[in-house]
Order: structure tokens, then C-alpha cells, then sequence
């Protein structure tokens, strides 16, 4: 088993009770009613209803909600320098995209025409050096056979 990290022996622990404490309810304890008068007398109003029966009481004002405070109107200028801002950055970026959108373009450009120009190159160097020894003709190589003077004799 695992140690006891009490250090008690486990006859001690059989020993102990662990009785629940109960909450009492608690009482509560009336303040003293102090009457405040009011400053003037409120005005008694009375209502009479549809079955005739006439209700008095004192009216009751509605709370006012407290006045907020009135924001200060934003000028039309500072609003179009707002806008004028935020459309001059859009702009910038835009170009700074567009400025690299050409020059990628533009080396695109230049190494198709570097490719075109090593294929082409390469093309020609294949023609030049194939057909330096055989000028406009094809050789052809048969056994016992002679030609002489473009003929053919057997």
C-alpha cells in the first residue's frame, strides 16, 4: 500500500470522527423605518375605470434616463482626409504590387528570349558542323558497286 503522510498509525486514524458542522439559517435583522417627508406634497391624482370604479393615488413621475452626453460632430473635412488616407495607401500598395508584377514580367521576358536564343543557337551549330564534308548530297555505301559521272553500272 501507500504510505500514510500523516504518520499516524492506522489505529489512530479508525479512532478519528468527522462530524458535519450545520449552517444555521440566518435571522434577519429588521432596520429601523425612519419617515422621510418629502420636500412638497405630491399631487393626489385620480383615475375612474371603464366599471366605474374611481382609483386615487399619488402619481408617479417616470424615471428620466440621465442625459448623455452629446458627441461632438465630426467634420466633412476631417472625414474626406480620413478617406483621402486610406484610398492614398491602397494606392501605394497597389502600385508597389505592380511595379514587382512588371519586373517579374520582365524577366520572364528575358529568359524566354535567353532560351530561344541557346535552342536556336544550338539548332544552327547541329547544321553547320553535320554538313561540312557532304555539300547537297547523300552518300550512300554499296558493295561492288561503282558510281561514275551520277550512273550507275553493275
Amino acid at each position: 500500500m501507500y504510505p500514510d503522510p500523516t504518520g499516524r498509525t492506522p489505529v489512530q486514524r479508525a479512532v478519528e470522527v468527522h462530524q458535519p458542522t450545520p449552517i444555521l439559517p440566518a435571522v434577519p435583522i429588521a432596520a429601523p423605518l425612519v419617515p422621510v417627508q418629502p420636500g412638497t406634497l405630491p399631487t393626489v391624482a385620480s383615475v375612474v375605470l371603464p366599471d366605474g370604479r374611481v382609483v386615487t393615488g399619488y402619481a408617479i413621475e417616470p424615471t428620466k434616463p440621465e442625459p448623455v452626453a452629446a458627441k461632438p460632430a465630426v467634420s466633412r473635412t476631417a472625414v474626406n482626409i480620413a478617406l483621402g488616407g486610406i484610398g492614398f495607401g491602397a494606392v501605394c500598395g497597389g502600385l508597389i504590387l505592380l511595379t514587382t508584377f512588371i519586373a517579374a514580367l520582365a524577366a520572364l521576358i528575358h529568359q524566354l528570349v535567353i532560351l530561344a536564343a541557346v535552342i536556336f543557337g544550338g539548332w544552327i551549330a547541329v547544321q553547320v558542323f553535320s554538313a561540312s564534308g557532304h555539300r547537297g548530297g547523300t552518300t550512300v555505301t554499296i558493295r561492288k558497286a561503282v558510281f561514275k559521272r551520277n550512273h550507275f553500272h553493275g
